[in-house]
């Protein structure tokens, strides 16, 4: 299996010309390819790529001891995910194109064009991105292996769900794509943040910035930085959150609500890594790795026009969607303990016990703040505490009386009517009832207080209508 040191590889540029590989070597750092590696001897690649390996090859086609055509097929053949651009004169073209057919991904024609390198190299890297991720996602989810479970120990669960997402994000994290994580409020977009970022291997700063309600200039400002003398007050430059995610991470959250000139910015940032600070004309280049995150249906904000199109599908690389907690109620009992403990720890108390039925009360919520909201629950529930069974009431307060909510069970796939299909005939109102009871008892596992709940009726009916039940 890859390790992380096998997927974050340098570009490595091939030429027996000192001044082509100066050159070559500065139009990649200045378009923020920096980790780059030179050699100008041609009998030196390939021992080089058995001790390190390379994201992508930039290899000329003429030059002596061996030449590209040689170096190519072996190339092609024992490192076949790494792509290899050609360097090559004019007078070389039906060279060029016995070496397409034999596995170059493209070429470049002598004297190379800042733009056409640049352009070729970022396609490139992130063919292999593509294919390395395919290939790491392929085996994590055969094998069910997590590298790095560490990073993921903030999050508790033991959903599979959970398992299949931290899997994702663990190939997907050294990636040089923008990763955007949606969810709803609550269900812990930063900690995957947090972990995608340690399971890079970034050795900057994790820097999280809250964009919402801020409007354009705060936005700059806060993210940018500026120069003296941008604005009154201003008597300082300043440096924004980018320059202190170098080599890091910097965490967006709730892009949603960016107003247009914001999203403008942000896509410069994204598409060419640089960015201006506020009062200043000179450009400059970010290395931080952006992950970005949002509550709202980005498509619906698009159709209403109030994001952009373009931005959007620049931020559709990677995608990691967090399903709130009534999707993974196998998850209740876990938080459930694990909250106890950390508020009996941080209040100085004894852990509480639970009463059984607590578990049943919750699973049958919809918790619209998510695990958040839990958490917020159980604290609040151990600061109330005093001594024996954990108390229900303060958790009967926040759920209330109303029948809850519970996810919409899924339509025939016959085309028949819902009642018709579930019973063989058209039921009466009596066999519907006696269904009804029947389930709600099963999901409150047997509770007569909550199953009158998700019937609707009180506890002293639902108990003569069981009565009535042979």
């Amino acid at each position: 299996m890859k390790e992380l040191s096998e997927i974050t590889k340098p570009v490595l540029l091939v030429d027996d010309e000192a001044h082509i590989l100066t050159t070559s070597k500065l139009f990649l750092q200045g378009s923020g390819i920096t980790d780059t590696v030179t050699i100008n001897d041609s009998r030196q690649v390939m021992p080089y790529l058995e001790q390190n390996r390379a994201s992508v090859i930039v290899l000329d086609l003429q030059m002596p001891h061996v030449s590209g055509f040689e170096l190519l097929p072996n190339i092609v053949r024992s490192y076949p995910e790494t792509p290899v651009i050609l360097m090559t004169a004019n007078d070389e073209i039906e060279s060029v194109v016995e070496c397409m057919k034999c596995g170059a991904f493209d070429y470049l024609v002598k004297p190379v064009e800042s733009r056409r390198l640049i352009a070729s190299v970022k396609k490139a890297l992130e063919l292999a991105d593509l294919s390395s991720e395919l290939s790491g996602l392929k085996e994590r989810l055969l094998s069910d292996t997590l590298l790095h479970p560490d990073a993921f120990a903030t999050i508790v669960t033991g959903n599979k769900k959970m398992r299949a997402l931290f899997q994702y994000a663990e190939v997907v994290a050294a990636t040089r794509q923008p990763i955007m994580i949606t969810g709803e409020t609550g269900v812990g977009k930063e900690l995957v943040a947090r972990a995608v970022h340690q399971v890079s291997g970034c050795k900057g700063a994790f820097v999280a910035l809250n964009v919402a309600g801020l409007d354009d200039n705060m936005f700059s400002d806060t993210l940018f930085g500026h120069k003296k003398g941008a604005y009154t007050g201003a008597d300082q430059a300043r440096d924004g959150l980018i320059a202190c995610a170098a080599g890091g991470t910097l965490f967006l959250d709730e892009i949603g609500d960016l107003n247009e000139s914001s999203q403008i910015k942000l896509l410069r940032l994204l598409q060419e890594q640089e960015y201006y600070p506020v009062g200043s004309d000179m450009v400059r280049k970010s290395d931080a790795r952006i992950i970005l995150a949002t509550n709202c249906d980005l498509k619906k904000l698009i159709a209403s026009g109030k994001f952009r199109n373009d931005l959007y599908y620049r931020l559709c690389a990677h995608q990691i969607q967090i399903p709130p907690l009534r999707e993974r109620l196998d998850d209740l009992p876990i938080l459930l303990e694990h909250f106890l403990a950390e508020a009996a720890k941080s209040l100085n108390k004894k852990k509480p016990t639970p009463p059984p039925e607590l578990s049943v009360l919750l699973s049958v919520y919809p918790f619209p703040g998510n695990v958040r909201e839990l958490e917020a629950l159980v604290f609040d529930a151990v600061v109330r505490h005093t001594s024996g069974i954990l108390s229900m009431e303060s958790f009967r307060a926040v759920i209330g009386d109303d029948r809850p909510v519970l996810p919409a069970a899924a339509a025939p796939a016959s085309g028949e009517e819902p009642l018709t299909a579930l019973f063989g005939h058209f039921p009466t109102i009596e066999e519907v009832e006696t269904y009804m009871i029947k389930e709600a008892m099963k999901l409150a596992k047997g509770n007569q207080g909550i199953a009158g709940k998700l019937l609707g009726m009180g506890r002293q009916t639902l108990n003569k209508r069981l009565k009535g039940i042979s």
